[in-house]
């Protein structure tokens, strides 16, 4: 196996990297279209496919296209569990999602991009959707400025995507080390400026709460 100089396998990157085609709207490919789409070689992406298959993580169909193996879920049960945020913190989530009356996300950082470990949407018909293990660059919207450490609370606009707003506020642990981002995003037509402050006072006070309270020892 070839290391790059910073000691990462790459042959390890590639196969993540493979992994990470497959998505919610792309859950089978072809091997032709797998080649394509990662920029490798054709035989080392059939190198990479039967050693995910050995594991479990990607499985061939009968028809030839290749999706997630049956191993993805023990990995998504450990996730979901290791994730899993105490109650006390989802009351907080609950309450801010009602007060403010917009979708409320809570971010973590992982490497390079920040991470979505917990959503509650809010109660309005028009608002902004997303799910958890979505991913977002890091300095990306205000919950991507936060945790990539240039800001306290910020704000965004046109961010994750045109025409929605958010506001986030940093959640620390108990020595004070940034955590988590805390962040309310819908349409922007409903963050003018007296909005905003509200909404930065609101997800400031439910990011201390959350902070005082702990994301758990299994995700911390």
């Amino acid at each position: 196996m070839t290391h790059n100089d910073d000691g990462s396998v790459r042959s390890v990157l590639r196969a993540f990297d493979l992994l990470a085609l497959f998505t919610e709207h792309r859950r089978t490919w072809a091997v032709k279209d797998l080649t394509t789409a990662s920029g490798l070689a054709k035989t080392t992406v059939l190198r990479l496919v039967a050693t995910c298959e050995q594991r479990g993580l990607l499985w061939t169909r009968p028809d030839g296209r290749v999706t997630v193996g049956p191993g993805m879920l023990r990995w998504a049960q450990l996730a979901n569990t290791a994730w899993q945020l105490p109650e006390p913190v989802r009351q907080v989530l609950r309450d801010l999602a009602q007060e403010c009356r917009e979708t409320v996300n809570l971010y973590v950082r992982s490497t390079s991009v920040l991470v979505c470990v917990a959503q509650q949407e809010g109660p309005l018909s028009i608002r902004h959707v997303g799910r958890v293990g979505d991913e977002l660059p890091l300095g990306f919207g205000a919950a991507g400025r936060v945790l990539d450490g240039t800001e306290g609370a910020a704000v965004s606009h046109g961010e994750p995507e045109a025409g929605a707003s958010s506001v986030a506020a940093p959640v620390h642990d108990g020595d004070g080390r940034l955590l988590a981002a805390l962040a309310v995003t819908g349409p922007g037509s409903r963050f003018g400026p007296a909005e905003v402050a509200a909404l930065t006072e609101a997800v400031s006070g439910a990011a201390l709460r959350i902070s005082q309270i702990g994301l758990g020892t299994r995700a911390e």
